[in-house]
This record gives C-alpha cells, structure tokens and sequence, in this order.
C-alpha cells in the first residue's frame, strides 16, 4: 500500500458529502486551487460499441423464467458489498451468485431490480457511475477511479449486461415508496432491506432464494462449458503440482497451495474455494486449509483444488498422491478400494435414477472393504443400517457443482437428495477413507492415511461425462503419469 490510504473510503451513501480525511493522512487537506486543478484537463474515456458479456443471452432467459414465477411481483437481487478484513482493508469482492447468474455482473453494491409490468417484468440494473470527478471522489475516494480502477459507467453496463443501468444510490429511497408485494434475496444489502423491512417477510424471500437456487439444478450449454473450462485448468494445476513436489518437500503445503493458486489467477477468477493441500496425517481431517504442515517422502498428499473461471463456475476435483511417486502397499490397498468405490459411484450417474444412488453405491463397496478387512463386523447390511461405516467415510459422497462448489444449497431437500437426476445436472463423486492417527479400532498400519477420489461428472442424455477424465485415477495410472511429470 502507498500513500493513498491518506483518505477514507466513501460509501455510495457519501458521494455528495466531502470526502472525508483520514485521522493520521498526512495531508491536512485539500486546497481550492488543487480542487479546482484536478477538476479539469482529463481526456474521454467513455468506451463505446462494447459487446455484449458471454452469457448475455442467457441471463436474459434466466430473468425471463424467474418472471414468469413471480408475476406482478417486486423483486429484487442484490450484489452485496466490499467486506472489511482488518481496518481499511477488504477482502477480494464476489457478487453473490444469485445477482451474478441473472445478470453477468460482478461488481460490488449492483442491484438487479425486476419492477412489474402488464405483460412481465422491466429490468434494471443498479449500479455505481463512474466516479464523480466534480466531488473530488475520484481521486480523493478511497474507492475512487484513481485508487482501485475505473468502474464502467451507466451507458456501458447497459451495452455489456442488455439491460437498462441507473444509479443505485437513488434506490434506497425508491424501493422506500415502493406499493405492492417485494421480494429480496436477503444476506447481501442491508440498506435495501432496512428500506424493504416493512414490504417483505422471510418467507416470501425464502421462496424466491429458493426458487434461484433450484433453476441452477440443470445447467446450460454455456454453463456447462465454463465448467469443463475450469476443469481442464484444474487438471493443468495439479499437474503443476506434481511437478515441484520436490520443493513442497523443502518447505511445506503452503507450496503446493502457491504453486495451484498461480493457475487459477492466471487462467481464471480464483480458486473455487479454500485448496486443502493435506499431507501425511491431515488427509484425514477433511477440510484441511491450513496447509501448514510438512511434505514427507513416503507419505500421501490429498490435494482437493478446483479452479473458478471468470465467470464464476468451478470445478472440485481431489487425487490422492503418493509424495515420492509410488503407493506403498497398504497405501494403495486403501486407495484402490476408494477407486472402485468411485467407479461404482459414478456408474450410478444417469438420468432417471436418484440423486442418493450414487452414495449409496459407493458407501456399499467402501462398508464391503471394511468388512473384509475386519474393521467392522458385518454383515454389510447391518453396518449400512447403522451407519457404522461412517467412522472412516465420515462425509456424503458428492453434491451438486456450479458457481457456488456446494452449488444449489438453497434447493428443497425433495428436489435435491430426494430428486431425480436430469441431464445438465453437474454434480461431484467423491467417496473416501480416513484412518485417523489415533484411531486405536484399526490395525497401526492404517493409521494416519486419508484418501479421497473426486471427480465432477456432468449428467448426458444416455449415462454421463466425467469432466475431469483428464487427470489419472487409477492407481498404476496415477504413478506413471507421475513419473511422466517428474521425468
């Protein structure tokens, strides 16, 4: 940071106030004449014949379909804020994917209104103009243009997004003398539902988060690209990894982290979500971000990674690694039984069939391994009945993939895990085996070794498509593309 940071950020609320000072800026402030200066004796930087966002057309039928689901109703999505880190500073901004999905928007403090009409909707999207170079909020600002970048103004949002832009500050008080029955998705503006608190009820605008979350179900071609887009960065970024294992060993997790994070900056937005990068030991603890901790030779890495393109969508695929290239014996004893359990898992994918068959496919062979093993006492039947496999498999065996990595969350359980695969569904299969190192019920051996197996497989007209069949899963297959890497 420099000498910006002298200035206090001004919310969209206090555009038209002065900008106010830091306490301990080193400027005392602003004169008249340097006022006047920075006023004048800037170029036009409007930008014109802009094309349209990728997904234009398809936000369009998004809004379209959410329309004729709540005729005659006010209905209203918003982007959300910056959201403070420490002090002054914030953290990296998403929109929330609601706004997101219906607009292809990304920018902080947007709105996406649909004001009713006799035959529908009318759209308009709320957004910040550029910022204003009569106030001084453009340089003075700390989120003016000359601090973090020029925002797009009005008249080019609306060649990008296809629908009419206005400036947001004027909604709050719009949305105040608004008559007729509103509808907010909640969590993102607190100001729009302070303006909204006597025109809405939870749950009104739980049905509507509701609806946006189960119209997300079955994607798009469009969607269905960007995912197979951030997949195939994710597999370039664990093969990335593979490749400086030696050095992860110097050092620590936090290398492979690094090492996956620079190809999803490069190649899209961001990673999906937290990378657990967990050697030895912390395989076992399921959401390991830490990535803290050693790279030993002789040990299995779980790297869990996925990629979110520009757009948003991401992939979430996990290989379980030997770190010096080779699955020890019982190592890969445990693996290659996660291996048939997937494949058991991902041949239950298809349309017709339900949602829980794939976990329950899975979980069968996993509970017919521990079984055999002498882990558990069978038959498998009653180990299944009573859920004793869990102590080692602990987590459901997939979930639905899009903009959000546990996409759809919203969706009622009955067209969600109770539900019926449709092709377009995207969803992961993900089974796994966690011994963890002071389990005393398993034999010294297991102990200490997590493995986890994880693939998005994209629901087709006649079975499905593992997206992400480009990275290796069987085991001698694992250790040869390896070596290839490394050699």
């Amino acid at each position: 940071m420099t000498v910006a940071d002298e200035l206090t950020p001004a919310t969209p609320e206090e555009t038209e106030e002065p900008i106010k000072q830091r306490k301990n800026g080193l400027y005392p402030g602003v004169s008249d004449e340097l006022a006047e200066n920075m006023k004048s004796g800037w170029a036009d930087t409007e930008l014109h014949d802009l094309k349209p966002v990728a997904q234009a057309a398809e936000t369009a039928g998004r809004r379209a379909a959410l329309s004729a689901r709540f005729p005659g109703e006010r209905l209203v999505i918003p982007a959300g804020h910056l959201k403070t880190r420490s002090n002054d500073t914030e953290y990296p901004f998403r929109a929330s994917v609601e706004y997101a999905y219906l607009t292809g928007n990304q920018t902080e403090d947007g709105v996406l209104v649909l004001e009713p009409t006799a035959d529908g909707h009318r759209a308009t999207i709320y957004l910040l103009p550029r910022s204003d170079r009569e106030n001084g909020e453009f340089w003075l600002s700390g989120q003016g243009e000359l601090w973090v970048g020029r925002r797009h103004s009005l008249a080019e949002a609306e060649q990008l997004y296809g629908i009419p832009a206005s400036d947001v500050r004027e909604l709050p008080e719009q949305l105040k003398e608004a008559t007729g029955p509103v509808r907010v998705v909640r969590g993102f503006d607190a100001g729009l539902e302070s303006a909204l608190h006597d025109k809405v009820t939870a749950e009104r605008d739980e049905e509507l988060r509701v609806f946006l979350s189960e119209t997300r179900l079955v994607k798009d071609t469009f969607e269905i690209g960007e995912l197979q887009k951030a997949v195939d960065s994710t597999v370039r970024g664990f093969e990335d990894v593979v490749k400086v294992l030696d050095k992860a060993e110097a050092t620590s997790e936090r290398y492979i982290e690094g090492t996956f994070f620079l190809r999803a900056r490069v190649e899209g937005n961001d990673v999906g979500y937290g990378s657990i990068c967990a050697a030895g030991p912390h395989a076992c603890t399921l959401h390991w971000v830490r990535n803290d901790g050693p790279v030993r030779s002789g040990d299995l890495l779980l790297l869990d990674a996925g990629v979110e393109t520009h757009t948003y969508y991401t992939a979430d695929v996990t290989r379980t690694l030997p770190v010096d290239g080779t699955y020890s014996e019982i190592q890969k004893k445990i693996y290659d039984a996660v291996y048939e359990a997937q494949e058991a898992g991902i041949a239950a994918v298809k349309p017709g069939a339900k949602y829980r068959d794939f976990h329950d496919a899975a979980q069968r062979v996993l509970t017919e391994k521990l079984v055999e093993w002498g882990l558990v006492e069978g038959p498998v039947e009653r180990v299944l009945e009573l859920g004793l496999q869990r102590r080692w498999t602990l987590h459901g065996t997939g979930h639905m993939l899009g903009m959000d990595v546990h996409d759809c969350a919203a969706a009622r359980v009955e067209t969600y895990v109770d539900g019926t695969l449709e092709p377009g569904m995207v969803l992961t299969v993900e089974p796994g085996l966690y011994f963890q190192a002071d389990d005393l019920t398993v034999p010294e051996e297991y102990r200490g070794i997590g493995v986890r197996i994880e693939d998005d497989i994209l629901v087709t007209e006649d079975g499905n498509r593992n997206l992400s069949a480009g990275l290796p899963r069987r085991s001698d297959e694992v250790e040869a593309w390896m070596a290839a890497l490394k050699g």
